[in-house]
């Protein structure tokens, strides 16, 4: 394995209220249920994902151990135009806050924040 190259393998986004963010991130982008969400201590919903398919798989979870909000890692989500999903956030109850900039030859980002108070990056090529 290069490991120089896609270095991020799993990626947790903590939240206080799995319902609401569940229909915050299943309106902009798509999310599954992982397990049992009726266990109290630990919830958790994935991204959708494929073995060998080279970018970082996770989800978003509830647990006794970890809050969500400001302040955490800034996860972001690979976009053909992050315009696209910067255009649901607010109607998913999200806040734009810095809406699509270029980031030179890295291409565009969006800076949201979801429902939870986490604040998550979308990037795009263009």
């Amino acid at each position: 394995m290069d490991k120089k190259v896609n270095v991020v393998g799993w990626f947790e986004i903590y939240v206080d209220d799995i319902d609401r963010a569940k229909t915050f991130y299943e309106s902009v982008f798509e999310i599954e249920e992982w397990n049992d969400l009726s266990n109290e201590q630990f919830k958790m919903l994935a991204f959708p994902w494929k073995e060998g398919v080279p970018f970082a798989a996770g989800a978003i979870v509830k647990s006794n151990y970890a809050k969500g909000g400001l302040g955490g890692t800034i996860v972001y989500f690979n976009c053909i135009d992050c315009a696209e999903e910067e255009s649901r956030v607010e109607l998913a109850g999200g806040v734009v806050t810095q809406s699509k900039f270029s980031v030179g030859d890295f291409g565009f980002v969006s800076m949201v924040m979801d429902t939870e108070g986490n604040m998550i990056g979308l990037h795009s090529k263009d």
